[in-house]
């Protein structure tokens, strides 16, 4: 029950702020400061969503070893990243390495 409140109160807070951005349109003028600071929310959403999802896939602490498909899946995508600032080819390559960790090395 609480958790529903929380994500419903979080629901509102939001609607409510992109309604009223939406509605004031070129009205509303913000500080450079805080549009520089904006731009790094996706990022840092982003982040704070996945790392868990790598780090500690089943939720039962840090799972930091070769056994881990989603950390070597994830560790190849960086790698690619970092050569090729491909998207697509980043995305590609990540899940191939993890379904061909997940059931050719590790078997399951």
């Amino acid at each position: 029950m609480m958790y529903t409140l929380m994500i419903a109160g979080m629901a509102l807070i939001t609607v409510f702020i992109k309604a009223a951005i939406f509605m004031l349109g070129e009205r509303a003028a913000f500080p450079i400061w805080l549009k520089e600071a904006l731009a790094f929310v996706p990022v840092t959403v982003l982040t704070a969503i996945i790392v868990p999802m790598i780090v500690a896939p089943h939720g039962q602490g840090m799972e930091l070893s070769w056994r881990n498909p989603q950390l070597i899946a994830a560790a190849a995508a960086i790698l690619v990243c970092a050569g090729t600032r491909k998207q697509l080819l980043t995305i590609m390559v990540g899940l191939a390495v993890f379904f061909a960790w997940q059931f050719g090395v590790l078997g399951q």
